[in-house]
């Protein structure tokens, strides 16, 4: 939010007379408003997200989903035997359900990321040592990077159980899509794990490890979105946007 002192600073920046008033746009960015007035609600603590999302000039803000990665997953798997792709966007769609059940009004985006190999599903290591098993199982192979993302809508109205104005609102619209890219790893040394191990910076990274970070040097050449293998493919989402009514130009200036 903007404090009083930053509002003056707000003013300063409007146009001369004739030109599209630009302070509007601006309190709607400090509290997550689109160009539409509807709160874009980014249902994950990922730094990478948000600052792809800011990249991009969507303002939004953060409200992360309580449901673990690990958990959700088992929720689907549970459900039935599905593609990675649905699997993806499934487990994606539990994540954004989960915060739209808590808020009263807005378009909550979730994504969900993991690294497949042959027939295994690599999420977030849970420890260094399995970040190097799954390190050395990639070493000189190609593999893919699925993100599943969901789109959901919300707005306020009568809840079904209590009867009253409900403050979490009710889900009026859903949205799912995926992207794949492949991606080719060079072939690691032993020392060249470790190294990057000891880094800590996989351990938070499905596949173990990071391409927008270190993890870098550790890939030989991808074919596809590289935003994707970041964790939220721009491109793809920018077409779901639009079916909610958010356009990413506009209201850009030249």
């Amino acid at each position: 939010m903007c404090c009083p002192g930053n509002m003056d600073r707000l003013l300063e920046t409007r146009p001369c007379i004739g030109a599209p008033p630009v302070f509007s746009e601006r309190i709607a960015l400090a509290r997550g408003e689109a160009s539409t007035g509807v709160t874009i609600i980014l249902a994950s603590a990922s730094p990478r997200r948000e600052a792809l999302l800011t990249q991009i000039g969507l303002p939004f803000r953060v409200e992360p989903s309580s449901v673990s990665e690990e958990k959700a997953r088992r929720s689907v798997l549970q459900l039935r035997r599905c593609a990675v792709c649905e699997f993806v966007e499934q487990t994606a769609l539990a994540k954004a359900e989960d915060v739209a059940a808590r808020v009263g009004d807005g378009l909550v985006l979730s994504a969900d990321t993991v690294v497949v190999i042959g027939r295994s599903v690599l999420g977030k290591p849970a420890s260094s040592s399995e970040a190097r098993r799954m390190l050395e199982r990639l070493s000189g192979a190609t593999h893919r990077v699925y993100t599943g993302l969901a789109l959901v809508r919300v707005r306020r109205g009568r809840c079904a159980a209590c009867g009253r104005c409900a403050a979490c609102g009710r889900i009026v619209k859903r949205r799912t899509a995926h992207e794949m890219t492949r991606v080719t790893m060079r072939r690691l040394r032993p020392r060249d794990i470790a190294g990057y191990v000891a880094t800590g910076e996989p351990l938070d990274k499905a596949g173990a490890y990071g391409i927008q970070g270190r993890g870098a040097v550790l890939v030989e050449r991808i074919e596809g979105d590289y935003f994707n293998v970041v964790g939220l493919p721009l491109a793809r989402l920018a077409e779901m946007m639009e079916d909610f009514g958010i356009h990413i130009w506009q209201g850009a200036r030249v």
